[in-house]
């Protein structure tokens, strides 16, 4: 490693590290302007909002959904300032390639990856937690009941309807458990409610009734109360914003094998985290190669322009990842074809841009 890439490797990190903290002193400050009724309204404690809700929640969520901003316009700004210098001259005239100045730049790249994808998968669905019950709190604590007319499949044999489920209480109201030997129905299990019982694990019915069928025989049962097991859990009829971004790696592959099974409707969902958790860590690579190839020019415009477009185009980024995203859960488009969208894009942009650079 010569003492450029040193010196490039320095500049790129210096330059990020300043870029988040700056955008993160913006982000509460827009943040707290926006809910700071909200705070007022549900009496939430201020030491509170800054050290669980910003420091171990919110900032962590936005630092790592905008990630991909920040270090697109770490890249362009320090290179357009050493193109400005007229510092890219002389390295690529004193016999450097310029596929071989990108190294430094795609070291850092791989380092900001494996940070992000580290995050993604281990740090963020905790994170993510912590904000999302402070926000079911103190922000909007009325959006934790599932919507009427849940049903679900609980193994191949059984379904489950739910007329509506409190999160807060876990209680389900208007319940009713069928199930099948082929296409024929041998018991239907009936409540008006269904409560969970933590300590024991178990659904606990309250005012059912049961009928089982055998042929042309069939038997009744009723009663105030009934405790039973099934598979499924409160956590199942969660529907608040952003609820499988607090899910681990593991529960998240666990809810989606469930949901093979039942058929909530919310494969899709599921997916669409998976993927971009996995997929959009690279990014990284991508901007990085994109930043250096727009901004290792030097331009009349100064660093200015080369910011500018930079800025422009992250959020393009970014708005193709949400309106990708858009179209899958409510349009029906491929989760994985979804998340590859927008980096498949700026993959081929990327590809013309480092064949157009000064070499």
């Amino acid at each position: 490693m010569k003492i450029i890439d040193l010196y490039i490797i320095k500049k790129y990190l210096s330059t990020f590290v300043f870029t988040v903290a700056i955008f993160c002193v913006v982000i509460v400050i827009f943040d707290i302007s926006e809910k700071i009724d909200d705070f007022n309204k549900y009496n939430a404690p201020m030491h509170r909002v800054f050290f669980e809700y910003y420091a171990l929640g919110s900032l962590p969520f936005f630092i790592n959904m905008l990630t991909p901003l920040f270090n697109f316009i770490a890249v362009i700004f320090f290179t357009s300032k050493m193109a400005d210098q007229t510092e890219i001259v002389p390295i690529l005239s004193g016999g450097m390639s310029f596929n071989r100045m990108l190294r430094p730049y795609i070291l850092c790249a791989g380092l900001i990856f494996a940070l992000t994808l580290v995050s993604n998968v281990f740090i963020i669905p905790y994170t993510n937690k912590v904000k999302v019950d402070f926000e079911n709190i103190f922000v909007k604590p009325n959006k934790e009941t599932s919507p009427t007319s849940t049903h679900m499949q609980v193994d191949s044999n059984t379904y489950v309807y739910m007329g509506s489920f409190d999160i807060k209480s876990r209680t389900g109201y208007n319940f009713s458990l069928e199930k099948f030997d082929g296409d024929k129905m041998i018991a239907k299990l009936m409540a008006e409610r269904i409560t969970w019982d933590s300590v024991a694990s178990k659904w606990s019915l309250h005012t059912y009734s049961n009928r089982e069928i055998d042929g042309l025989k069939e038997k009744m049962e009723t009663g105030d109360k009934r405790d039973t097991t099934l598979d499924m859990r409160p956590q199942d009829f969660e529907v608040y914003e952003n609820v499988f971004t607090t899910m681990s790696q593991k529960e998240l592959e666990i809810r989606i094998d469930k949901e093979e099974i039942r058929g909530t409707g919310r494969m899709n969902e599921l997916l669409l985290e998976k993927y971009k958790r996995l997929i959009n860590p690279f990014s990284a690579f991508i901007l990085t190669i994109i930043g250096v190839s727009l901004s290792s020019k030097k331009v009349r415009g100064g660093i200015g322009l080369s910011l500018g477009l930079g800025i422009g185009l992250s959020c393009i980024y970014i708005v193709l990842e949400r309106f990708s995203s858009m179209f899958s859960i409510k349009g029906g488009l491929d989760p994985l074809i979804s998340v590859l969208i927008p980096n498949v894009i700026f993959i081929i942009l990327s590809f013309y841009l480092l064949k157009k650079a000064p070499k």
